[in-house]
């Protein structure tokens, strides 16, 4: 015991060094930074950086679009959810298993390659959806607004936010529904004073992460908000880095400072409703089934409002980049636009040494990203959950606060961090950055998955003999394996379609295929989009096919067992 006690003492001191530095390493050089003149000049204070920035004209309307458009897409994600996750659980409405495929699928689209979908659709010049209203005598609907990038960007982070409420919707019991009716009132009633009470920590807590995530988006404003001139902090801070013939890393730090500090206070809010979620959780002594509402003559009008979501999130954007690949230039689709289909792009894309060069960059990051992230992601949640001490509890802590990072402005962090470095522009620095980041995803469902795991089965394991890690490697890994599948292939899809940091650290030599993407976004070149954001689908989908099948393999092997 002595000994298991030793080995778990340097397991936790080796976690909190390496987590310990993947977190506080970037954002300390970001605070420092923010300080300095410049990268040849780190360690010289000043107060230069805060000064220009704050006093930068441009910024209180930067920060107002950025609070008008976090919040905006926060609650429209949000409502969504909410109706969608009581429309799946508690009621007969058909095409319920669209929402399950929903998270996993719409997980596939490179966000970058989503916002370019809708911009091909609703360009107010020539939108293949405007050019048909304009048939009509009708639009044009202008796609480069802020209402048009919170209707994206609502549409993207509607997933995230289903998960949280759909985990509230499962967790209480259908009785507190049953005995309001019997009391007489409606639904609606029921509604307002018992549902909604119970699901509102989660609600909140779903708003809280999408905000997290709105902040700290880049993809989307870049796409829809700069052509249409909305600049929010993220873009803000990419033009502080790349436009212009000095690139301004400090004061860049200094509004990542900024941006930083509220995500920070926004994942400790998220962690504080979550955990108050948890009080509502009802626990009886016999399993139960949600109470099924039977919607009547509104069942299938619902139903299709909900197939038409799952149009509307996955399969159209697909469609319109399969669709924009194949043609010349952007149409409306027709005969004469199916007469001129070409693999051209295609072969433009799939012939480019650059391309092939990110291709391969992307696939080794995932595949060597995932696969570091889920070991330390494994140790970490174990440590987390199994051992509860003052060290573990620091431990979780790191791993909450590298959650609330914005890939964008952590990025700027991790500059500073390599700038004098020989990692500077590897693969290696992204490889760093992306685990740093993503960590939390993979930590997730694998605390989730030990949780689950009875302790009585390592402490007869223990009592046999077996130490430490001889313990955790034949019997906790085993029984782990769903779960770790589960983390990689969410690291995995993540990897491939990360933008924010490669933005900021990729350089010749280790480009990826989402900067390449983002290059011909900024090109306008849609057909090379359309191609590039296609395979990166293709690429995820195969990954996660692979990784679901191992999955379903090991679970079989283990029912058997």
């Amino acid at each position: 015991m002595q000994t298991g006690q030793i080995s778990t003492k340097w397991l936790i001191a080796v976690l909190l060094v390496i987590v310990g530095g993947l977190t506080l390493g970037p954002a300390l050089m970001l605070v420092v930074g923010s300080f300095s003149q410049g990268l040849g000049a780190l360690g010289t204070f000043t107060l230069d950086k805060y000064v220009r920035v704050y006093s930068d004209a441009r910024l209180p309307q930067v920060i107002v679009n950025t609070v008008i458009y976090s919040f905006g897409a926060a609650f429209f994600a949000t409502l969504l959810a909410v109706i969608l996750a009581y429309l799946n659980f508690r009621t007969d409405i058909p095409f319920r298993g669209v929402l399950h495929m929903l998270p996993v699928v719409s997980m596939m689209i490179p966000h970058l390659a989503y916002g370019a979908s809708w911009a091909l659709l609703l360009n107010p010049t020539n939108g293949m959806l405007n050019l048909v209203l304009r048939q009509f005598g009708l639009g044009p609907i202008n796609i480069y607004s802020l209402p048009g990038m919170i209707f994206v960007e609502g549409l993207l982070d509607l997933p995230v936010a289903y998960l949280v409420i759909v985990a509230a919707m499962a967790s209480f019991d259908s009785s507190l529904e049953e005995a309001s009716w019997v009391s007489g009132r409606s639904r609606a009633a029921t509604w307002w004073r018992i549902i909604l009470p119970i699901l509102r920590p989660a609600i909140l807590a779903a708003i809280t992460l999408v905000l997290i995530r709105c902040i700290s988006a880049f993809a989307i404003p870049s796409v829809l908000g700069v052509p249409g001139r909305i600049e929010v902090l993220t873009t803000f801070i990419y033009r502080l880095i790349n436009v212009g013939f000095v690139p301004d890393y400090g004061r860049a730090a200094a509004v990542g400072v900024s941006v930083l500090g509220a995500a920070v206070v926004l994942v400790y809010l998220y962690r504080y409703l979550t955990a108050r979620s948890e009080r509502f959780v009802t626990i009886s002594g016999k399993g139960w089934r949600p109470t099924i509402s039977h919607l009547g003559v509104w069942r299938w009008p619902l139903g299709l409002f909900v197939l038409f979501l799952g149009i509307l999130l996955v399969v159209l954007p697909v469609l319109v980049l399969l669709y924009t690949s194949l043609v010349p230039y952007v149409m409306v689709p027709s005969a004469q636009a199916f007469e001129l289909m070409t693999l051209r792009n295609w072969r433009q894309v799939l012939g480019d040494p650059l391309t092939i060069r990110a291709l391969r960059n992307s696939t080794i990051l995932a595949l060597a990203g995932a696969t570091l992230g889920i070991v330390l992601s494994t140790l970490t949640s174990y440590v987390v959950v199994r051992i509860r001490t003052r060290s573990s509890a620091v431990l979780e802590a790191l791993t909450f606060l590298s959650f609330s990072f914005p890939g964008l402005v952590i990025g700027v962090g991790f500059m500073w961090l390599f700038a004098r470095t020989a990692i500077y522009g590897t693969l290696w620095a992204l490889l760093i950055g992306y685990v740093a980041v993503y960590l939390p995803y993979g930590i997730r469902p694998l605390t989730s998955t030990f949780i689950q795991i009875s302790k009585d089965l390592e402490d007869a394991s223990a009592v046999s003999g077996a130490g430490f890690f001889r313990t955790f490697r034949k019997v906790v890994a085993p029984l782990a394996l769903p779960g770790v599948l589960s983390g990689w292939t969410m690291l995995v899809v993540m990897f491939v379609r990360e933008l924010d940091i490669s933005t900021v650290l990729a350089r010749p030599g280790s480009e990826v295929l989402s900067v390449q993407l983002y290059r011909a976004v900024a090109d306008s070149l849609w057909g090379r989009v359309a191609a590039l954001g296609l395979i990166m689908v293709v690429i995820s989908t195969a990954l996660v096919l692979v990784a679901n099948g191992l999955a379903g393999r090991f679970s079989r092997v283990g029912r058997a067992r």
